[in-house]
């Protein structure tokens, strides 16, 4: 036998054991040398230690069921400008988001007539002036004959009802022309206090009438949370209890008083509004997008300490100790209220859970 045909056993048996180990190299990495523990508990060999363990139970009590209701941030100060004539206005100074100052001009009205209303006015209390000299002359020259004995009491009693009625003439012409420039001042439409303004309402150019708005303004202080809550859960709220609100542009979640509760339900949606004062947030403006968030129902819950439940990728697990020993338990958790998580299975009430586990292997 030559020496090649010996080669070549050698070389099949070379490669069968490789074969063989790079077999049971995959065997080991796919666990088959491990024994399997099925899901649900986890056996551990090490004693519990008590001393350097923090533990706690799984407790059950009540806890409330928290619902949000979607709102709007608005003014409590909120006014519609509006003329108090019909005119056709002729400018409007402002736009929607403009701040405006107490006494600054919003729009201006078409004038025009109340002009000429003035100058009819202003003529008649000329002619009214002019009977009044008129009359306060006759008087005198009645009174003078009077003394003299050259003309009678009767003409003096007229003439000096006469001169009473000019002055009062007089008087009532001064009257309208006065109220005719307060309507002159009207035709200028002033902001009542510092705001901003909401709503553009009209266009130069318009009919304003009166009670029909022209802007809306609001007072950017004194907010307020407006939601729509079902009447099933309004009667758990009363004005001065604490909620909670959050404002989603702002990523913050606050505190207010529920400072109203309308009586009135809507037919459509059996809801009321319910109103939130809230404090002073900085970059809060009305017409931002809020959450009210309250309890509305209970219901009874087993909890345990958010710091006992450990994360296995998408599951979640704790570390229960019994008999002296600790087992690994699947768990499904649900919300959390405070420090505590509340378990919808997995564990019994009484049960013993570590609590921050990593710390403690």
């Amino acid at each position: 036998m030559s020496q090649t045909d010996l080669k070549k056993p050698n070389k099949l048996i070379m490669l069968a054991v490789a074969i063989g180990v790079l077999i049971l190299l995959l065997l080991y990495m796919q666990g088959s040398f491990v024994s399997k523990v099925s899901p649900g508990l986890t056996g551990q060999t090490t004693p519990a230690d008590s001393a350097n363990r923090n533990t706690a139970q799984v407790e059950k009590r009540m806890v409330d069921d928290i619902l949000t209701w979607p709102g709007t941030v608005r003014s409590r100060t909120v006014v519609n400008i509006s003329p108090k004539m019909t005119a056709r206005i002729i400018d409007i100074k402002v736009n929607a988001g403009d701040k405006i100052k107490k006494g600054d001009v919003i729009a201006k009205l078409d004038e025009r007539d109340i002009h000429a209303q003035e100058n009819q006015a202003l003529a008649a209390v000329a002619a009214a002036n002019a009977q009044a000299n008129r009359a306060n002359a006759d008087a005198q020259r009645t009174k003078t004959l009077y003394i003299k004995e050259a003309a009678t009491r009767e003409n003096l009693d007229a003439v000096v009802a006469q001169q009473k009625s000019s002055q009062a003439a007089v008087n009532q012409a001064m009257s309208a022309v006065n109220e005719i420039r307060t309507h002159l001042d009207d035709t200028v439409l002033r902001a009542p206090f510092d705001g901003i303004v909401v709503k553009r309402l009209k266009e130069p150019g318009d009919m304003g009438l009166p009670g029909v708005p022209v802007v809306t303004i609001q007072i950017p202080k004194g907010l307020r949370l407006e939601a729509d809550v079902p009447t099933t859960c309004v009667g758990r709220f009363t004005t001065g209890m604490d909620a909670t609100v959050r404002i989603d542009t702002l990523r913050q979640t606050t505190t207010g008083q529920i400072d109203e509760i309308i009586p009135e339900v809507d037919p459509q949606t059996r809801t009321q509004l319910v109103k939130i004062a809230l404090p002073q947030i900085e970059g809060l403006q009305p017409g931002y997008f809020g959450w009210l968030e309250q309890a509305c129902d209970q219901h009874e819950a087993l909890l345990i300490p958010v710091s006992a439940v450990q994360h296995i990728g998408q599951l979640e697990v704790v570390q229960v100790l019994a008999d002296g020993k600790q087992t690994m338990r699947h768990i499904r958790t649900a919300k959390t209220f405070g420090g505590q998580i509340e378990v919808l299975s997995g564990l019994h009430e009484g049960e013993t859970v570590i609590t921050n586990p990593e710390q403690v292997r």
